[in-house]
């Protein structure tokens, strides 16, 4: 059940996920997703989602030169900005410092 979520978050992280859809995805009810993806992952559907989103975003800021628009859109973020915000807040940084970093270069960007 819940290597099936994450199959399913994992091949298509940029999809519209919701609690509800993801559970029929699992084949289980909502509340038994929520306890068991929370009891087996560490944190709640939703939040993992978010989590990888952004870890798929910043594996795609280091090996493509993709914009961040196209990132964003990848991953499922309806806006670069949206993507900004999601990645400062689980990495203390921009995603363009972070890119900089990557590649080596001075992180004033």
């Amino acid at each position: 059940m819940t290597a099936a979520a994450l199959r399913a978050l994992h091949s298509n992280p940029a999809a519209p996920w919701s609690n509800d859809r993801l559970a029929a995805e699992a084949g289980v009810s909502r509340p038994t997703l929520a306890r068991r993806f929370t009891t087996l992952v560490g944190r709640p559907p939703m939040a993992y989602l978010t989590w990888w989103r952004v870890i798929r975003a910043a594996t795609l800021l280091r090996d493509t030169p993709d914009t961040l628009a196209t990132i964003a859109d990848r991953v499922g973020y309806g806006s670069p900005y949206a993507l900004s915000h999601a990645f400062q807040r689980e990495f203390g940084t921009t995603p363009g410092r972070y890119r900089a970093q990557a590649k080596g270069q001075p992180a004033d960007v």
